[in-house]
């Protein structure tokens, strides 16, 4: 089925005259319904590989256990909304994500201790810092000097006729450089 072609007005131009255009349409965008799988499983690969977010995950999981095992030991026989490792470990995963605000909390001395320690870091340690690593992956393609380096050479190749004698030279300095550094990164490679 064709498409009507819809024409739009535009400003005459003697008095009298009547100018008409064609509008032309913006192609449609599909929706993509189906998630794009080797770029998500990329995407892992890139975070596993190039931010210390594994590491920081594994030391989070260590202190929630160490944290969940201490508030059991000072709560199970006095507290009996906490009587068993699962309710500890279930109280601590919920101070993590809400400060504290879950009750019933510890109730002794030493529980209400360790979980005041271990809401303050497991707070700035899941937020802050697995935060900041999430963000320095997005802005680590922003941050590569190479790429602006070899920006400006492509730029200055282009304008080759334009530079000058000490901007030949050190553009061919640069040059050398980068491939030199290139071939030596590549023999180093197995």
């Amino acid at each position: 089925m064709e498409e009507k072609e819809r024409f739009e007005e535009v400003a005459p131009l003697l008095p009298g005259h009547k100018v008409l255009r064609i509008r032309k349409r913006r192609p449609r965008r599909r929706l993509r319904i189906t998630p794009n799988i080797p770029e998500f499983f990329r995407f892992l690969r890139d975070m596993a590989t190039k931010t210390p977010l594994i590491p920081i995950v594994i030391v989070l999981v260590a202190l929630w256990l160490l944290f969940s095992f201490g508030i059991y030991l000072a709560e199970h026989e006095v507290n009996e909304q906490i009587a068993s490792h699962g309710h500890a470990l279930w109280w601590s995963f919920t101070a993590m994500q809400t400060q504290g605000a879950n009750a019933p909390g510890p109730i002794t001395p030493v529980g209400m201790v360790t979980g005041a320690i271990w809401s303050v870091i497991s707070t700035i340690s899941f937020f802050g810092v697995i935060i900041a690593i999430f963000y320095s992956y997005f802005m680590f393609p922003r941050r590569r000097p190479s790429r602006e380096l070899i920006g400006a050479i492509q730029y200055n190749l282009e304008e080759l006729e334009n530079l000058s004698t000490d901007e030949l030279e050190t553009l061919k300095e640069t040059t050398v450089r980068v491939i030199n550094a290139q071939i030596s990164r590549l023999k180093e490679k197995p």
